[in-house]
């Protein structure tokens, strides 16, 4: 039995497809409302596009030539330049478990240091307990109200993190 080949790198635009129908498919598994989330944001078909700044950065994992997550730092729309958002980070069912995610969040954290960040900020949709979880034990906490205008009104979770 072979190991696996697990890579986590910067988006291709040969990735935006496979890692559209990540995100999608984790909307309909957890049962998240489209409307008001990254379901119907216009990025999330053109990450590849939507991540070519000197601030931002959008990571994929790659597991035997297959996209199976992935997930991005970018400044906080309409807010202080200082803070950015952890944003699109969602994951196939066959990688969950395993300790990927936790390389990405890890790998994202790092990348919004390296760009000079000083908070970053998540919001979330209740449903994903497993993901809230493990932002709360990577020191963020929990906000009132959301920051920023991401247009994300369905998600109901707002954290934040000093960097």
């Amino acid at each position: 039995m072979s190991k696996d080949t697990i890579v986590i790198r910067e988006i291709r635009c040969e990735d935006n497809p496979e890692m559209e129908q990540v995100i999608r498919g984790c909307f309909h598994e957890f049962k998240i409302p489209l409307e008001g989330t990254a379901y119907t944001d216009p990025e999330t078909k053109q990450l590849f596009e939507a991540y070519q700044n000197e601030n931002d950065a959008y990571f994929v994992i790659h597991v035997n030539g297959e996209i199976l997550g992935g997930g991005g730092v970018k400044p906080l729309k309409d807010f202080e330049s200082s803070v950015c958002e952890i944003q699109k980070m969602y994951f196939s069912p066959k990688i969950r478990g395993k300790g990927y995610g936790k390389l990405l969040f890890q790998k994202c954290l790092e990348t919004a240091k390296i760009l000079g960040y000083k908070q970053c900020y998540i919001e979330s949709a209740t449903q994903l307990k497993a993901a809230i979880h493990i932002y709360e034990i990577n020191g963020f906490k929990h906000l009132e109200r959301a920051l920023g205008d991401t247009g994300h009104f369905s998600c109901g979770v707002w954290m934040l993190k000093d960097l």
